[in-house]
């Protein structure tokens, strides 16, 4: 096999049928090219007790499988801290002693891109840095960017070009930062194909532009349609039976819960039920929905 891709879930909660969909889809994607599907936990922030052992769970009853063991981001803060290192090294990083609530105020100016931070700390004096230090603040490490704007291609999207600005590498608290560690770990792991849901899909320019800045591979993206409940937001546990053990306490199989978010992707019929070979016998990325997945409540 040549390349990877990958399904990285945060442990800060079970995964509902949205998540199991775009983990399914990975796995198809990279299975369809050959590739090995990994497996990474993202718990460098929330971790409930618990919850990878269920994620994991419903992957395996799923039928999902997974090449090598799987990777915690937790046992990887020396790659991280490295890559910041290097990026230092280049004078790309600065301190910066921003609130949150100061940068969603300077991030409301008209002169602001939106979403973007606006560089408040990148030309701070010596004498203004040691003023803040004073104050008793640790400051978060960021990414002096040299451009506002790059372009990813996205199979399912075509080119993308989003805003790039100065993001966090470290928190204040001294924990590197998800953009960082995403970019990082794909490098490492080999991972050439990014298939995740598409509300990420703004992120794939800071995180391609990191990885030029740190000499690394930009994986291919495909950025899938999330899953929406009724009122057309993003699915989460208040709107129902929205996880596997949900939908088995229902009396739905792990099968026939597949089965579902096979016909959500037109990968099969009504009524009927399929595996995960059959899916990819089937699969071609072309004729994916390119809109949402509405999930209604029984009874709606």
């Amino acid at each position: 096999m040549s390349g990877a891709g990958r399904f990285a879930p945060s442990p800060s909660g079970d995964l509902h049928l949205g998540n199991l969909r775009t983990a399914v889809l990975a796995w198809l994607f990279a299975r369809s090219t050959d590739r090995r599907f990994l497996l990474r936990v993202e718990d460098l922030d929330r971790v409930r007790p618990g919850a990878e052992t269920r994620q994991l769970d419903d992957l395996a009853a799923l039928g999902l499988d997974w090449d090598g063991p799987v990777v915690h981001q937790s046992q990887r803060i020396a790659l991280y801290e490295n890559a910041i290192a290097r990026l230092a090294a280049q004078g790309r990083t600065y301190e910066c002693y921003c609130t949150r609530r100061e940068i969603l105020e300077a991030a409301s100016a008209p002169h602001a891109p939106a979403g973007a931070y606006p560089g408040t700390c990148r030309t701070l004096t010596d004498e203004q840095r040691e003023q803040r230090r004073a104050t008793g603040r640790r400051p978060a490490t960021r990414l002096s960017a040299l451009v506002d704007t790059f372009t990813v291609h996205d199979v399912l999207r075509g080119d993308y070009t989003g805003i790039v600005d100065d993001v966090v590498l470290r928190r204040g608290d001294g924990v590197p930062a998800y953009n960082l560690a995403v970019v990082v770990d794909d490098a490492a792991q080999g991972v050439d194909q990014v298939v995740r849901g598409d509300d990420l899909l703004g992120s794939a320019p800071r995180q391609a532009y990191l990885a030029s800045l740190l000499d690394l591979a930009v994986p291919t993206y495909a950025h899938v349609p999330l899953a929406l409940n009724a009122e057309r937001k993003r699915l989460a546990k208040r709107d129902g039976a929205v996880t596997l053990a949900d939908q088995v306490a229902l009396g739905h199989s792990p099968a026939q819960v597949l089965s579902r978010l096979a016909r959500s992707l037109g990968l099969a019929r009504a009524g009927e039920t399929v595996d995960l070979p059959l899916l990819l016998d089937r699969f071609d990325p072309a004729t994916l929905p390119r809109t949402p997945w509405v999930f209604a409540r029984p009874g709606r």
